[in-house]
């Protein structure tokens, strides 16, 4: 140690250097890094999407979704399965432990699908990792009253979409609701049959015709030269005027030349422009263009270039009227302007706190120097990791900063008191060097019983650990870096600021101390003359403050304050497009009129995440005014009335918080089949509604078609010449269309599809009626050669790790979580549930229990690692065991606190109280160092308290109330702090007011009361 402050002593100039060198570099790096909302998280789940026109759930189920669960449920790392079937369609998530890399499950997944044989007409699994960087990171509308879809469309696509796409950091660019061209193919089957041609035939004409067909390398004239054939069929009038041979069919005629009849006689050739999808915006037809990320992009950068070329592009296209209907970047943008605003008020309030305390500008210097420079080397060493500047990391340095000052302060105010200090004997670099070794011991520990404290978050797995883990690794580079700042540049500035004493006018009597060292001192003697008092009186409140926690209530993790809403419209079964286009309408009129709502977004149609295999499905986003007051409850108003509305399908308010926090409440129901759940699902679903606090509620049963079953008659198949599966492709209509060829035309490709006039009947009367063309020359009706069987088939069916099973789930609306999870869970518990049917609790309740179970043995663990700590440091265990008194008090505090300002216990308040044990403990080290130094120089143990009390009175006070006033702006948290929430700065302020208190009353009491048994251990010893 002596080595480390003299070389700072010698080479001021070095230190001065090195400081520079690591302020420019860690400001570089803190520009240089990405900003996110949350930790670059990995969701450790593969998902499989198989489409299967024409299947059933049911038939989904057992040729698609089984056989993939069986494949892929032993994979290495797998932890749950679950397939949910729908009409057309399978999707399969598989989640793995958290850690599994997930590059190589996507690779294992696919390697196991493949080995399953598809059922004719399903079409390939599409398996994929489910990314944060996936999701768009901004999207826009585009609407225009002046142009059609069809130059709209080609607008953006040939100016916007490029332009996007080249924009650093963009992966890739999504058009929806665009008008897509191609070429429509009609066959006139009179025609044909007037000229004795087939489809095939003609078919094979129009293949053969356009082809571009290389010969090779002829040796023409001494030199080699390629030869191509070329059909050159370069447009619709060239594809109309191909000829087609016709040999007329005339009995008893000699065999005439065959005549030539043109494509376009035989067939309907047109330009066809259709949306897939439809997309509207505030009610007008729109397209909308969305924009995601690379995998190392930085989300702010991207969505800022983004905007100035939308707004580019809107200057060249003045009659068009563009929306930004999503963005990610602003609020990532406001999110690190909020929390820098709270870390410099916090700052700054440390700042006057230590000012007001030493009365000295040049000390308060001296000790501030810490809080930047411990905050750029944190910058450094997570911009090395790879970690971004999000909302934890943020929060992390918030938090931090009344803690990196705290080593500081320390040392400085030990070196500014024995400076004032007439009787100190030591001047200039050897008082300094003293001052600082003095402090050197307890400041260390208490340095690395803080960092020890966040080591147990790398036990907390699941979403909480990763997280928490960025800001784990902050505080504690942060703190590091404050301990080096301690020992190195807190010497080197107090030798140089210093250098010619503090005056006269700073000096004291240490015999004399001031007014509230005082009145302490007095509060002190009679404590310890009144131990027993002393000690019910503490035992008292510790008890009084646990009554509260019923009181405090319980939830998980804070919810994004986002005003935005993600409204879903699931169709009933049988229900069609223009049904569900008609329903939408009416809601999206309704938000559109709703007061302070600023935009609104519709998509109907084409690919949805929420509704695999749904091709009806609508999505609406809805976005509110920021000022909107009361949001939470806004959103519960809005969706109660868009439940009035008299639709067939359902509609839902999805949940996707940035943050995972989520208030639903879910229950998985499992069975053998589905009617044996419905009913126990039905009672959960009775069981919620009954709850004033639960909103939102629904589940996973879904509606169920009539089915009927057409069964074939293999007898009468036979006499006619026929098969079942001939039956089935005559009646078919998911019959996928044929691509025939391709055709270029002013630069772009079109393709050509064979569209086949195939009418869904209207009964299933017209259907049985329906005629097939038998081999034998004869026509069958399909009633001649089936039988119908009545029954129904569910919409969809899911199923968990093998089994059948059904959700049911709805929004606790109140802040208490816990509370209304018990009411419920114990009506749960008394439901009649057949012996068939088991009930496993999901939602944030399961989350609440596992995250809380993990964050309580990490508390345990942490107390266990500090206490290790201490042994190791004050070389016995009597003086560790008094200063692990100090953490029971944090508890009445933080309790207190909650309470007053209407938070509950929370996972953010649960890493609050895990900061709290580092921070607590810290000042009772001060403490008791001080008093064990005085003991060694030969004061009783109850004079070296005292003394101790006195003069650490100052710094613990000091360091205290510096980190509570770093707190305030975030436990005031008007403006929203996301994950580092308003809960966790009101349980450390809460927490480390009541223990500071009553760190300097009871761990003297404690300390005192055990040292009896040190004496009689040490007098034993030396008998």
């Amino acid at each position: 140690m002596n080595h480390i402050i003299n070389f700072v002593l010698k080479n001021k100039f070095a230190v001065w250097l090195m400081t520079i060198v690591i302020t420019v570099a860690g400001i570089t790096a803190g520009l240089q890094m990405k900003l996110e909302t949350i930790p670059d998280i990995t969701v450790p789940v593969v998902t499989a999407t198989t489409i299967y026109p024409g299947a059933t759930p049911d038939q989904v189920v057992s040729e698609l979704s089984e056989p993939y669960e069986k494949a892929v449920q032993n994979l290495e790392g797998v932890k749950m399965v679950m397939s949910s079937s729908y009409q057309n369609a399978s999707s399969l998530q598989i989640e793995f432990e958290f850690g599994t890399d997930m590059k190589e499950a996507e690779a294992e997944v696919a390697a196991a699908l493949k080995n399953i044989p598809l059922p004719t007409g399903a079409q390939e699994p599409k398996v994929a990792r489910i990314s944060i960087n996936a999701f768009p990171v901004a999207a826009i509308s585009v609407s225009s009253e002046k142009d059609s879809l069809a130059e709209l469309t080609e607008n953006i696509e040939t100016n916007l979409v490029p332009t996007l796409e080249g924009i650093e950091g963009v992966s890739s660019v999504a058009v929806t609701g665009q008008q897509l061209n191609e070429i429509s193919f009609k066959f006139n089957q009179d025609k044909l049959a007037e000229y004795g041609l087939n489809e095939e035939t003609v078919k094979g004409m129009v293949k053969g015709s356009d082809v571009t067909f290389p010969l090779g390398l002829f040796p023409f004239e001494g030199t080699e030269k390629s030869v191509v054939v070329d059909g050159d069929i370069t447009s619709i009038e060239d594809l109309n005027a191909i000829q087609i041979p016709v040999v007329p069919s005339n009995p008893g005629a000699a065999p005439a030349q065959p005549s030539m009849v043109e494509l376009g006689e035989v067939a309907d050739i047109e330009f066809v422009g259709k949306a897939e999808s439809i997309s509207r915006t505030n009610g007008k037809e729109s397209i909308a263009v969305q924009v995601v990320k690379s995998q190392g992009a930085n989300t702010v950068d991207v969505v800022n270039l983004m905007k100035e070329e939308v707004k580019a592009f809107e200057k060249d296209n003045a009659d068009f009227e563009i929306v930004l209907t999503f963005d990610q970047g602003e609020p990532i943008e406001k999110s690190v302007e909020t929390m820098l605003s709270k870390a410099l008020f916090g700052a700054g309030f440390a700042v006057l706190i230590i000012l007001l305390f030493l009365r000295n500008i040049r000390s308060t210097m001296i000790a501030i120097i810490s809080i930047p420079l411990s905050l750029l080397i944190a910058v450094l060493l997570i911009k090395q990791m790879d970690i971004t500047l999000n909302m934890m990391t943020l929060g992390a340095m918030t938090v931090a900063i009344g803690r990196v000052i705290d080593d500081s302060i320390v040392v400085v105010e030990n070196i500014y008191r024995r400076m004032a200090s007439p009787t100190e004997q030591l001047r200039g670099k050897a008082l300094i060097r003293e001052a600082t070794k003095e402090m050197f011991v307890p400041i260390l520990s208490s340095t690395l019983v803080t960092i020890a404290v966040f080591l147990p978050i790398g036990l907390v797995g699941g979403m909480v650990g990763e997280l928490f883990l960025p800001f784990a690794l902050t505080i504690v580079f942060a703190l590091l870096a404050s301990l080096l700042v301690a020992i190195t540049l807190v010497p080197m500035l107090s030798h140089s600021l210093f250098k010619k004493g503090l005056g006269d006018k700073h000096t004291h009597d240490p015999e004399k101390p001031g007014k509230i060292a005082g009145v302490y001192r007095s509060i002190l003697k009679w404590t310890l003359n009144h131990k027993l008092i002393t000690t019910l009186l503490a035992i008292a409140l510790f008890a009084g403050s646990l009554a509260l926690v019923p009181f405090v209530g319980t939830s998980f993790l804070p919810e994004e304050d986002e005003k935005m809403m993600y409204v879903t419209y699931t169709p009933k079964p049988g229900e069609t497009k223009e049904d569900v286009e008609e329903a939408v309408s009416d809601v999206e009129a309704f938000f559109i009129d709703r007061k302070n709502v600023e935009s609104v977004q519709v998509s109907i149609g084409g690919e949805n995440p929420m509704m695999p295999g749904q091709n009806n499905g609508a999505l609406m986003y809805v976005i509110y005014e920021d000022e909107t007051p009361e949001f939470t409850l806004e959103k519960e108003q809005a969706m109660k009335e868009v439940q009035k509305f008299k639709t067939a399908g359902e509609w839902k308010s999805q949940d996707f918080a940035t943050s995972g926090g989520s208030n639903e409440i879910s229950y998985y129901v499992y069975g053998k089949d589905l009617e044996t759940i419905e009913p126990v699902i039905r009672d959960i679903e009775e069981i919620l509604n009954e709850g004033k606090n639960i909103a939102n509620i629904g589940s996973t049963i879904a509606d169920s078609y009539e089915e009927h079953t057409l069964v074939a008659d293999q007898t009468k198949l036979a006499q006619y010449g026929l098969t079942a599966a001939q039956v089935g492709m005559a009646l078919n209509p998911n019959v996928q269309r044929e691509m025939l060829t391709t055709i270029e035309q002013d630069g772009e490709t079109f393709e050509v599809y064979i569209d086949t006039v195939k009418q869904k009947p209207d009964s299933l009367e017209e259907l049985l009626n329906k005629t097939i063309p038998s081999p034998l020359g004869m026509e069958v009706a399909v009633k001649d050669v089936v039988t119908v069987t009545d029954g129904k088939t569910s919409d969809t069916v899911t199923r968990r790790d093998g089994q059948i099973y059904a959700s049911v789930k709805g929004k606790i609306t109140t802040d208490d979580i816990s509370a209304e999870s018990k009411v419920v869970q114990e009506k749960v518990d008394k439901l009649y549930i057949p012996a068939n049917v088991s009930i496993e609790t999901a939602g944030v309740t399961a989350d609440m229990q596992e995250s809380f179970t993990q964050l309580g043995l990490a508390m345990l663990a942490a107390i266990a690692i500090v206490y290790l700590i201490l042994v190791v440091t004050f070389g016995g265990a009597i003086a560790p065991f008094a200063i692990l008194f100090s953490l029971p008090f944090t508890i009445s505090g933080a309790l207190v606190a909650l309470l007053i300002a209407g938070e509950t216990i929370s996972i953010s308040t649960m890493i609050g109280a895990l900061m709290l044990i580092g921070i607590v403990v810290t000042n009772a080290i001060v403490l008791v160092d001080r008093v064990i130094h005085k003991e060694k120089e030969g004061l009783s143990t109850r004079d070296a308290i005292l003394e101790a009390g006195v003069t650490r009175l100052r710094p613990i006070l000091m360091t205290a109330i510096a980190t509570i006033g770093a707190l305030i702006p975030l436990a005031i948290g008007a403006e929203g702090s996301g994950l580092i929430s308003k809960g966790l700065g009101v349980t450390v302020i809460g927490g480390l007011t009541s223990s500071t208190l009553l760190t300097l009353i009871v761990v003297p009491v404690v300390y005192e009361f055990l040292g009896k048994f040190r004496k009689r251990k040490l007098s034993e010893e030396e008998e």
